[in-house]
């Protein structure tokens, strides 16, 4: 079984500079979304404080999540071998794994706190 393959430059820059694109559309989609959220105003509601702190959660949950993605879509761009590609893989899915139960426990924290301002 061979473990290595070869990538043409070409296609290689291509997908490098489509993951650059990409990853720029988000971070212009990310900033809409963050500057819309910032003009909640909550002083008239004080409910509207949990909501606007679970969007915020959300959203920066989002974020962290997809900028892992790109990461790994550069990594593999560079990867040298299907032992490599592999290794990315596992790598980023221990990783996603270990970030999503800290998000779940941390977005159970703030929806907690927003329930409770609610009340």
């Amino acid at each position: 079984m061979v473990n290595s393959f070869e990538v043409p430059a070409e296609m290689r820059d291509f997908a490098e500079r489509s993951v650059s694109q990409a990853r720029k559309a988000f971070e212009g989609f990310i900033g809409a979304v963050h500057k819309s959220t910032g003009v909640l105003d909550t002083s008239a509601n004080p409910a509207l404080g949990g909501v606007k702190d679970v969007s915020t959660k959300a959203v920066g949950f989002a974020e962290k999540n997809v900028a892992a993605a790109f990461d790994l879509a550069e990594k593999l761009v560079h990867a040298k071998d299907f032992n490599e590609v592999v290794a990315l893989q596992s790598d980023y899915l221990k990783s996603q794994m270990a970030a999503i139960q800290e998000q779940a426990r941390e977005f159970g924290d703030v929806i907690s706190k927003a329930a409770v301002i609610k009340k």
